[in-house]
């Protein structure tokens, strides 16, 4: 765990006195060793420490911020026609981003809803390169394009409406609708009726896209409402995004039963939600009453980033404490449906170990599976499955090379090994630092005795099950080395284990075919000596594939264009010789 504090004393020592503590911090008391300190120059410096180590060694009871690589955002693009693309990499190339938005969905939606109703193209066109050549798509028919293709629109109407699409995205809409109603009267002005009539019909869009948003304060308002909520299982943070006085985005960050949530891992988290947003408002309302000097903290680290005052106060009463009880609400929500479905998979867990006879209940379940096509790109694939729930950042795939055929009982053994070889060399916090306490096999008695024997040779012991299918590939049993176990009377069992078996073996199938594809792209000619891409494509194009390639004649061979006599040799070797000769 890593914490700040301006008296560091008083902070460290809570810890240790006897007083109260609630269950999380007790837990997580009782398993210190030791404790180390760094001193800073400033609260900031400390502040900022503080995050940079949390990133680092990702601890177990710290609150985190998912990796900000994984978020999407908006970019509108640096050209001559800007467009509206979903990205996940923000790098300097003049574009401008915005977001990051909760989930890719998201903020396709958005870019779609903003092409539509500004008209802004979305086919794979390209500007100005593109203009006047064939006919306008179908969105332009239907009048969700404005037509850039048919050279009616200048770049200075599409850069209006681009701009358009800036001023939404930074939460706007007034701002664009008072620009467009300019345009528009100049365009009259000037008599360009249609150019004027277009804009006309943009305000209108722009009229219902707001009417979709929820109207919370005035229209002149730009705020951040940050809501918290916790419990004994669970916290939660709800952070409305409140722009020209509508809500128009929401984020909802969940913390486990371990993670301790208090005030001053608060404003560390909130401090580390903003280093990764394009946009901090003027006002930020938070339902939680910090110290005086947190509050001063986070304005001040807030205003530095914002290059402007960044005023963070708590509400105790009036429309404002209305809006931060909501965000509370919303919080407690998702705090209820996250605890709900904690303790269904408690439920199932616990059953489970009394179906199995485990000594503990299984928190961590891997699942191992092994998939090929033919004698190719052998696969094993390996899921982790955490409190009933998949952490797909610890799944891991291994490219079997012990043998050249399939053989799932070698594959498997091969697989344990190397990743029990990484749990004993691993670093803390990676995928492989961490013990299962259940292995799961898409297999039946044979793997099961396979990977005994292996983790016996190791020197781990961990209890391996294997998932038996039926006629009709669907999980009918678990099985030891020896006898069958049938989990068909527990529906939250037999459900817990059908979606591991099925997790596993789709993901194992997707990796095997991944690398399938990849090596398609190669055609096997290129292994030929003096054979590449090009020469390779006028074989096979010459002999209408590689079967009728196999059986030509040196003479045949060397009658493509293209080929030496040296590259004929090569190929009708390569097809006709063993490795000896």
């Amino acid at each position: 765990y890593v914490g700040k504090s301006k008296k560091l004393k008083n902070r460290v020592a809570q810890y240790f006195h006897g007083g109260s503590k609630n269950i999380k911090t007790a837990k997580m008391v009782s398993a210190v060793a030791d404790f180390d300190y760094v001193l800073c120059d400033t609260e900031i410096e400390a502040l900022t420490l503080e995050n940079t180590l949390i990133k680092q060694y990702t601890p177990r009871y710290n609150i985190r911020l998912k990796d900000a690589k994984s978020y999407p955002y908006i970019k509108i693009t640096a050209e001559e026609y800007p467009r509206l693309i979903c990205t996940r990499r923000r790098i300097a190339d003049k574009a401008k981003y915005f977001g990051p938005y909760t989930g890719v969905s998201v903020a396709y939606s958005i870019i779609d809803l903003l092409n539509k109703t500004l008209g802004l193209p979305s086919c794979k066109r390209q500007f100005p390169r593109d203009i006047g050549k064939g006919r306008p798509c179908l969105n332009y028919q239907l009048g969700t394009c404005c037509g850039v293709c048919t050279g009616s629109v200048s770049v200075g109407e599409y850069a209006e409406l681009v701009k358009c699409a800036y001023d939404v995205l930074r939460g706007r809409t007034s701002t664009a609708k008072q620009k467009l109603h300019e345009t528009m009267m100049r365009y009259a002005d000037d008599e360009r009726f249609e150019a004027a009539a277009r804009v006309r019909d943009t305000i209108a869009s722009l009229d219902k896209l707001q009417q979709r948003q929820k109207v919370v304060a005035s229209p002149d308002t730009e705020q951040d409402i940050v809501g918290f909520y916790s419990n004994e299982l669970c916290s939660c943070i709800t952070v409305f995004y409140v722009r020209d006085g509508v809500l128009n985005d929401k984020a909802e960050f969940v913390f486990g039963r371990d993670e301790i949530a208090d005030e001053g891992s608060l404003i560390s988290f909130l401090c580390d939600h903003y280093i990764n947003r394009e946009y901090i408002p003027k006002r930020i309302l938070l339902s939680f009453d910090p110290i005086e000097d947190d509050r001063e903290l986070i304005s001040s680290f807030l205003s530095e980033r914002a290059f402007r005052k960044v005023e963070v106060r708590t509400p105790e009463k009036g429309e404002l404490k209305t809006l931060c009880d909501m965000a509370v609400q919303n919080a407690s929500e998702k705090c209820r449906l996250y605890t709900d479905e904690i303790q269904k998979s408690d439920t199932s867990l616990i059953k489970l170990a009394e179906i199995l006879a485990l000594e503990a209940i299984p928190v961590r379940i891997e699942s191992y599976d092994i998939s090929n096509m033919g004698n190719d790109n052998i696969t094993a694939g390996m899921i982790v499955c955490v409190d009933g729930k998949f952490r797909k950042s610890d799944y891991r795939t291994f490219n079997i090379r012990s043998t050249a055929t399939p053989d799932d009982y070698t594959s498997m053994r091969e697989a344990i090994r190397r990743r029990f070889a990484r749990y004993l060399n691993d670093a803390p916090g990676g995928a492989f630092s961490e013990l299962p306490d259940l292995i799961l096999l898409d297999g039946g008695k044979g793997h099961v005795s396979v990977v005994q024997e292996t983790l016996d040779e190791i020197g781990i012991q961990i209890p391996v099950f294997g998932m038996v299918k039926d006629d009709f590939h669907k999980t009918r049993t678990l099985c030891t080395d020896t006898d069958e176990i049938s989990i068909a009377a527990e529906r939250d069992v037999f459900t817990l284990i059908y979606k591991i078996q099925e997790e596993v073996h789709r993901y194992t199938i997707s990796k095997m075919t991944r690398a399938k594809r990849s090596g398609v792209k190669h055609s096997s000619l290129e292994k030929i000596r003096g054979i590449g891409p090009q020469k390779a494509k006028r074989l096979i194009s010459a002999f209408k594939g590689l079967q009728a390639l196999k059986e030509a004649s040196y003479e045949d061979i060397l009658s493509v264009k293209g080929i030496t006599q040296a590259d004929a040799l090569s190929v009708y070797q390569y097809f006709h010789l063993s490795d000896d000769q």
